[in-house]
């Protein structure tokens, strides 16, 4: 086993990390040490919801739907005209915003309206999605 260079040093816990710069030694074990650092990561459920929503927005169309309905909630009808897509498509890219939380839908007569949900709305004005 060699020394630790100058500015690094030997963890007390050999074989979890052996040797790290001494600048991050001092500041994670002011923090809390690595207990508290690997304590920050979210619980696996957690992680998931967020994939949902960040698949769910890694598609263009998805974009202009959830533009759309932060204008109002619209029939599906609506959202076809102004997309200008195949109903299988818009179904398809309605669900998975549906899915992850990002849209709710209520029937209405013989129609389907879809509105965005409270995340939705927090995604599209956070910018997150980018300019209109």
């Amino acid at each position: 086993m060699t020394a630790p260079a100058k500015n690094s040093v030997r963890t007390r816990k050999p074989g979890i990390i052996d040797e790290i710069p001494k600048e991050i030694a001092v500041s994670l074990a002011e923090a809390g040490g690595l207990p508290w650092l690997c304590s920050l990561i979210p619980v696996e459920s957690s992680l998931n919801e967020q994939v949902k929503i960040h698949k769910a927005l890694a598609d263009p169309l998805r974009l202009k739907i959830l533009y759309l309905l932060a204008a109002q909630p619209l029939c599906v009808c609506v959202i076809k005209h102004c997309l200008r897509t195949a109903d299988s498509r818009l179904s398809y890219h309605l669900g998975i915003l549906k899915e992850a939380g990002l849209i709710e839908s209520r029937h209405e007569k013989n129609w389907l309206i879809y509105s965005l949900t409270g995340a939705g709305n927090a995604v599209v004005e956070s910018g997150e999605t980018g300019s209109p």
